[in-house]
């Protein structure tokens, strides 16, 4: 009777031990994913900017205008979807914006502790300081191409497509329709 009772705290033990381990993988995975689709944020910042018809280059207002850009006749995608938060799993992004009211950022509503302190990609170095996964912003490169991703500057958290900052928050119903991002331009290596 002893040995089976032991034999239960062990494998107790060893269960909650498990499950730790699981819980750090699961986080980790959750982080790596954000890292990515933050990357997919900028990108399509700066491509939105970067094709802005006409001498005045502007950020979106909206989240959706990423997705499908309204300034063009013909469908221009800057970003597949609009996805979901991986570290909330919600569709609700804090937005930074300039000061036309365009966005210039995304980061996580997440109040939680990253555990991901180094070996960041270049642009992103300020995370290693963050306290939570809303310091970690993600911010089309600036017009002079050095990155802007850093630390939260601020921000407000909407949903795709929301309201300008001191709006309340509006629901637009699950996902967005997927589509494709314009291919990229075909680089020449120079011999």
């Amino acid at each position: 009777m002893l040995a089976l009772l032991f034999l239960l705290a062990v494998l107790g033990i060893g269960m909650a031990a498990l499950g730790t381990v699981w819980s750090t993988a699961v986080k980790r995975e959750k982080e790596a994913e954000l890292l990515f689709i933050g990357a997919q944020f900028s990108r399509a910042l700066e491509s939105y900017h970067r094709v802005s018809p006409g001498p005045e280059k502007s950020y979106p207002q909206t989240l959706e205008a990423l997705v499908l850009d309204p300034r063009f006749p013909n469908t221009v995608r800057h970003l597949r979807r609009i996805y979901s938060d991986p570290m909330t799993g919600a569709p609700e992004w804090g937005l930074v914006r300039d000061a036309q009211g365009g966005i210039i950022g995304v980061h996580s509503l997440s109040e939680a502790t990253p555990l991901k302190q180094t070996g960041f990609a270049p642009g992103q170095e300020g995370f290693a300081e963050a306290a939570s996964y809303r310091d970690w912003v993600f911010k089309a490169k600036a017009e002079s191409g050095s990155p802007t991703t850093t630390a939260a500057e601020g921000g407000q958290g909407v949903r795709p497509g929301g309201p300008s900052p001191g709006a309340p928050a509006e629901t637009n119903g699950p996902g967005s329709p997927p589509g494709f991002s314009p291919p990229a331009p075909p680089t020449r290596s120079a011999h």
